[in-house]
């Protein structure tokens, strides 16, 4: 099955920001295209508006002229539904409400040709109810195209319990054609990106909630250790509290509000608030001129130790040897694999998080994950009050040493970015396990869509099969409430790749 060809027109219903989106990414790969709305002149003012924009895209170089002109000369504003009886994709992008949409693909399938391809951008709803108003709803199948979509290469292509595989792969292959990145996946709750990065938000709120660290710390972390463009906290005001909270809780209520999804309740009162964010005035930070935003906690300088001692390495730490070897100070190695850690001269430890709390020992800071030691340009410490205070000084000292800023955490298990990456980790197993998408498909969507430095199945293979499995193991046994109990999807992988190295393959 091949993609729709150029000659044939595809109909965006539907005229807001998203719909003007499809529209113009499907008339600049050369379709015909027609746009309809149910209010009387939305669709010629969306006609005018898409027309600009081309003209914009011209004078800045990105279109030349006889493009634009014949971009232009097929767009077309529909003033009734039937005008679009000879559409060979038909996509809509109206209110997200299940009875709107079933309305409209009910009166649609009157209309159209039988080869029409029917399509929603939905982002929330089942693509599978939808199409159950239908008396063919195999070729009805779930476009989900990220904001803006002339610039996002992301689509998500879904399959709903009927759609055929002729419906799909013509959905896919026509996205290609359009110079998109498509992805194909089932009909699951929040699909692939808004399914998965769900700890992303919830994982940095939580850390919130339990007094560990503050927004501005929170978002630091993540960006400069955990190598993500932007934290969840500055990202969430950016997009809207209200708009990231309802999709929070539109996928916990689908998964029978399944603890893995539970909202945030520090989110629900900025909502409840009406702090909503950037377009609110304020979130969980102030966007008031004049108002500067919040710095991160960053410890001042100390000294770092002379020297250190290593035992068992370091995990996925491991490059940190070679760093505080290069910065001068002298590291030396046990004879005996005691564990995972640095033994500082203070006679504490410094431990990669692993879900357990520097309260549960005599003399241990916890130091976070990193995307990669030597690029980050910040590392989390955490201690709790029975840490020595020369234990917590020589740990800053050694990572100041490596050219790093140092931010002090409460004692929260997991840390923030350790937390946050073992959750995501485990996600993408779930869903792999579960058959909702492939583990390249999964990787591809949470680079495109949101933006991650690593895909989350990557992200897993390089830490090491058990890393997150372990990790979640030990914040189930501490927050007992399902929430961090590793899936079975991670238990599988982890339970092989432990079998395969006793096996010595």
């Amino acid at each position: 099955m091949t993609a729709i060809d150029q000659s044939r027109t595809v109909a965006v219903v539907g005229t807001g920001t998203m719909g003007q989106g499809i529209a113009q990414v499907a008339l600049v790969a050369g379709h015909p295209v027609r746009l309809y709305d149910a209010v009387p002149g939305r669709a010629g003012e969306a006609a005018d508006a898409i027309g600009a924009r081309l003209d914009r895209l011209v004078e800045k170089g990105r279109m030349d002229a006889a493009a634009r002109d014949a971009a232009r000369a097929g767009l077309h504003a529909a003033a009734e539904l039937a005008e679009l009886a000879d559409a060979a994709l038909v996509v809509e992008a109206v209110l997200e409400q299940l009875p709107v949409k079933q309305d409209l693909f009910t009166a649609l399938e009157e209309i159209v040709a039988d080869d029409c391809v029917l399509a929603t951008n939905t982002s929330s709803l089942s693509v599978t109810a939808i199409a159950g108003a239908l008396r063919n709803p195999g070729r009805f199948v779930g476009l989900h195209f990220f904001n803006p979509a002339p610039l996002l290469p992301l689509v998500e292509v879904v399959s709903g319990f009927a759609t055929e595989e002729a419906a799909a792969t013509r959905a896919y292959e026509t996205a290609k054609a359009w110079g998109k990145t498509p992805v194909r996946c089932t009909d699951t709750p929040g699909f692939i990106v808004n399914r998965i990065a769900r700890p992303f938000y919830a994982e940095a709120f939580a850390v919130y909630e339990e007094r560990g660290a503050d927004p501005a710390t929170i978002d630091a972390v993540l960006r400069e250790s955990g190598g993500f463009r932007m934290g969840p906290f500055e990202l969430t005001d950016l997009i809207g509290q209200d708009v990231n909270e309802a999709v929070t809780r539109s996928v916990w209520e689908s998964f029978f509000q399944s603890p893995k999804f539970t909202p945030s309740l520090a989110q629900r009162r900025l909502v409840e608030s009406g702090l909503h964010g950037r377009k609110s005035g304020r979130g969980w930070f102030s966007y008031e001129e004049g108002v500067p935003r919040p710095e991160p906690h960053t410890a001042p300088a100390t000294e770092p130790p002379s020297h250190i001692t290593v035992e068992g390495g370091l995990g996925p730490a491991g490059e940190l040897l070679g760093m505080i070897r290069e910065a001068g100070i002298s590291v030396r190695e046990a004879d005996e694999d005691q564990g995972t850690r640095i033994v500082l001269p203070s006679g504490g430890q410094l431990v990669l998080a692993d879900g357990q709390t520097s309260a549960e020992f005599r003399d241990v800071v916890y130091f976070d994950l990193a995307l990669d030691y030597r690029t980050a340009t910040r590392i989390a410490l955490s201690a709790s009050e029975v840490t020595g205070w020369e234990t917590l000084r020589q740990s800053i000292g050694l990572f100041q040493a490596l050219g790093k800023k140092v931010s002090v955490i409460g004692d929260v298990p997991g840390m923030i970015v350790a937390r946050t990456v073992a959750m995501l980790v485990d996600l993408a197993a779930d869903a792999v396990a579960k058959g909702v998408a492939t583990p390249q498909d999964i990787d591809t969507a949470m680079r495109l869509g949101v933006n991650y430095p690593l895909g989350p199945v990557e992200w897993g293979r390089r830490l090491g099969r058990s890393w997150a499995h372990e990790l979640l193991d030990e914040l189930h046994a501490r927050v007992p409430t399902g929430r961090y109990a590793p899936s079975l999807g991670l238990y599988r992988q982890s339970y092989v790749r432990l079998e395969k190295d006793e096996a010595g393959t």
